[in-house]
């Protein structure tokens, strides 16, 4: 059996064990056990899982996860989402659609704290959705407004998957976090522009802009700002170099910790529902992490990635050809798979096929750009039918919306997200821009 079978063997295992519904974290783990006793003996698995586990989770910038984690559980805890909400709807109120570009907006300063789509989606959906109803806005515009900006909560840095890719790869953590800011920008405005169209070619979907303002509290904007600040503060010094990703994970986990227990806010229950949320979080996220690590080594062994990126490099195809086959791959996966474990399946083989290829670009810049541009396409499949995962979120909270309703309404905002796509892969300068600048 050649490398290639073999790889493509441990794939059809791991995704029937997905399709029968077991955890993917446990999948991997089971595919890559299975793989790697068949090709390498039984005795050799045992002894490569007595050190693994302890060399995989004994990294210290793996303590950035569980930090940045706990910096979204105390934003939920201290009610941000809905502060931000309404500072968002002070901007866009008076527009028609103004509440739905409200919820984008939302989302987009959430994602700035919490760095998970699903999570944003969920969060801002319990706040945004009955606003809309209220003010009698479409079922189709409401839900898939959330359902799209739920996705910016991963993009918009700090964002677990891009730490883990930029582990990975071993680039830059800071780098990855301000290559994503302008794409997460451009995000936003399309997803604006995308309402603002819709409601002009759709009246009838969202009311006269004068029904549509809500009350906003000073403390409200106050909150807003605070995350602003906390957003530049984390950033900024991650990438400034007076602190590492860690040390600015710990920082922006206690300014928001502060910020959630100061106004009295968030009391002792919700401590200690921040730290058992953020403690689950993380060891669902460690056991995918050792499930990929198996699995990849498995799939090491079986030469896969080093045997395509060397078929590829002989092929003659354009490297655009070859990312756009890479990206159409993420669209479709990430339609059925969380963007961590895709991710952490894919960048084994991608990887070394896009650092074969000549993009006029250097090696870094490569690999951050192709970074941000895989993390994006994974986004697009959450609201992508005939599946997509923040569509589901959003249409459990949303019951009396028909799904199919939710589809039709995330449309216009895939043909944005199709917009943005081939303009970051037309203009590589577009995600490196501020890398480059604050060089």
């Amino acid at each position: 059996m050649s490398g290639v079978e073999a790889g493509t063997g441990l794939f059809v295992l791991l995704l029937a064990m997905i399709a029968l519904r077991v955890p993917i974290g446990l999948a991997m783990l089971l595919a890559g056990m299975i793989g790697y006793a068949g090709l390498n003996g039984w005795l050799p698995l045992i002894a490569y899982l007595k050190t693994a586990p302890y060399y995989r989770f004994s990294t210290y910038e793996l303590s950035v996860i569980p930090l940045f984690l706990l910096m979204g559980q105390f934003a939920t805890q201290a009610g941000l989402s809905r502060a931000l909400f309404e500072s968002a709807n002070r901007l866009f109120g008076r527009l028609r659609g103004g509440i739905a570009m409200a919820a984008v907006g939302g989302c987009a300063a959430f994602g700035a704290i919490c760095g998970s789509s699903l999570a944003t989606a969920a969060t801002m959906g319990q706040v945004a959705l009955p606003e809309l109803s209220r003010y009698r806005y479409s079922g189709a515009l409401a839900t898939g407004a959330l359902a799209a900006g739920g996705t910016l909560g991963i993009l918009i840095p700090p964002s677990v998957v891009l730490v883990i890719y930029a582990l990975l790869t071993e680039q830059s953590i800071g780098k990855m976090f301000m290559a994503a800011v302008v794409p997460g920008i451009v995000a936003a405005a399309g997803y604006i522009a995308a309402i603002a169209v819709y409601v002009r070619l759709r009246p009838g979907a969202a009311p006269p802009p004068a029904a549509g303002m809500l009350a906003v509290s000073r403390a409200s904007v106050g909150m807003a700002i605070a995350v602003l600040v906390i957003f530049v503060v984390v950033i900024g010094g991650i990438y400034s170099g007076r602190f590492t990703p860690t040390e600015g994970a710990a920082v922006g986990a206690f300014l928001t910790g502060a910020m959630a227990i100061w106004p009295g806010r968030m009391g002792g229950r919700g401590l200690v529902a921040s730290l058992l949320g953020a403690a689950q979080a993380s060891a669902m996220i460690f056991l995918i992490l050792f499930g990929a690590e198996v699995f990849n080594a498995a799939l090491a062994l079986t030469q896969m990635p080093q045997q395509a990126a060397r078929a590829v490099a002989e092929s003659g195809w354009s490297p655009m050809l070859v990312l756009g086959a890479m990206l159409l791959l993420y669209l479709v996966f990430g339609c059925v798979m969380d963007s961590l474990s895709m991710i952490l399946l894919t960048i084994p083989v991608f990887f070394p096929v896009i650092s074969a290829l000549d993009f006029g670009l250097g090696a870094e810049e490569t690999a951050i750009w192709f970074g941000v541009l895989a993390l994006i396409v994974v986004e697009v499949g959450l609201i992508t039918p005939p599946v997509g995962l923040n569509v589901f979120i959003i249409n459990g909270i949303a019951r009396e919306v028909p799904i199919t309703e939710t589809y039709r309404g995330v449309m216009p905002f895939l043909a944005t997200d199709a917009v943005r796509v081939a303009l970051l892969v037309a203009f590589p300068a577009i995600t490196l821009a501020l890398p480059r600048l604050l060089e």
